[in-house]
């Protein structure tokens, strides 16, 4: 956002501010605070005109400038009403140089997951993709999926649901206590690099907020069904400032995870490029891997797709 707008917007919060004071607080002329506040309004953020000057009234908006304002954290958000794929735009910014940009959009209409399976993302949910350069070794990127899923299952527990973890990166709310699940968000992480750096990394998150049971594939839910609709523009800003956090202090991440994993202690079959691996679920390493003990032997799987099996 617009450094001036920003500040406009922080004066006028508090109490209508007249556009004589505004232009002199700005050094600025009237015409331009005019500018100034009719491109707020174009965001859809809602300014009231009266004799007392300009007023904030709402700044509820689902838009780029209204999810970074009040943000605490140093994103940049490009909003879209409807995208092929976030991840796909996101790494164009990448490509073009960006960093900490969330491509953010109400619909999607070629969204995909791991394994380029279809992500169905219609409007109501939450789709954003997080361009990001670590100063990391490619070995920790999987970190960043892990924290990803830790703020997406925090953010989602605040408004009341009961999510959890299933290894790698997909946050589920529990079914029974037999590991069965209902899945609610999932993360595509994508990058790209060097043997010793990571020139950028991308993490797409995508969560069923506000989506009815219609709308979801079979063994979806959504914050909607879980629990209540929630105001998707805090949603977004509490989901990055919770990834902000994370990705500052690495050492937390695998901790953090294993207090929400659903995966742990769970019979798996983990299919992978080198064969499927069946066993229980012991820990994930400090990379993130997933260790599995099978019948043989302990078995660390850096990647794969992981299904929680009933127990025998």
């Amino acid at each position: 956002m617009n450094e001036t707008r920003r500040a406009i917007l922080e004066r006028i919060a508090d109490g209508p501010v007249s556009g004589p004071d505004l232009a002199a607080k700005f050094e600025i002329s009237r015409a331009a605070v005019w500018k100034h506040i009719e491109g707020l309004r174009d965001a859809e953020f809602e300014i009231e005109s009266g004799p007392d000057g300009y007023e904030l009234v709402s700044a509820d908006a689902y838009t780029g400038p209204a999810v970074e304002y009040g943000l605490e954290a140093p994103f940049t958000v490009e909003y879209h009403d409807a995208v092929a794929s976030t991840n796909e735009l996101a790494r164009e910014r990448a490509v073009d140089g960006a960093a900490n940009v969330a491509v953010l959009a109400d619909e999607q209409t070629g969204g995909r997951g791991r394994l380029e399976r279809e992500w169905n993302s219609p409007p109501g949910g939450v789709w954003v993709s997080i361009v990001t350069r670590p100063s990391i070794a490619p070995a920790q990127a999987p970190l960043y999926t892990l924290a990803a899923a830790v703020a997406t299952a925090r953010v989602a527990r605040e408004a009341g649901v009961d999510a959890r973890i299933k290894w790698p990166n997909d946050v589920v709310i529990p079914d029974g206590d037999d590991g069965d699940y209902r899945k609610l968000a999932g993360v595509l992480t994508e990058m790209e690099g060097e043997t010793d750096r990571i020139e950028w990394l991308v993490v797409g998150i995508g969560v069923n907020a506000n989506l009815d049971a219609g709308d979801l594939p079979e063994g979806a839910t959504s914050v909607r069904e879980e629990a209540s609709d929630v105001d998707r523009r805090r949603f977004v800003q509490r989901l990055l400032e919770e990834f902000d956090r994370l990705r500052e202090d690495l050492e937390r991440i695998v901790p953090a995870w294993r207090e929400l994993t659903l995966t742990i202690g769970q019979r798996v079959r983990v299919d992978r490029a080198a064969g499927e691996v069946v066993g229980e679920a012991v820990d994930v390493t400090d990379t993130g891997a997933l260790v599995v003990e099978t019948d043989d032997e302990r078995v660390t799987v850096s990647a794969g797709d992981c299904e929680h099996l009933r127990p025998v």
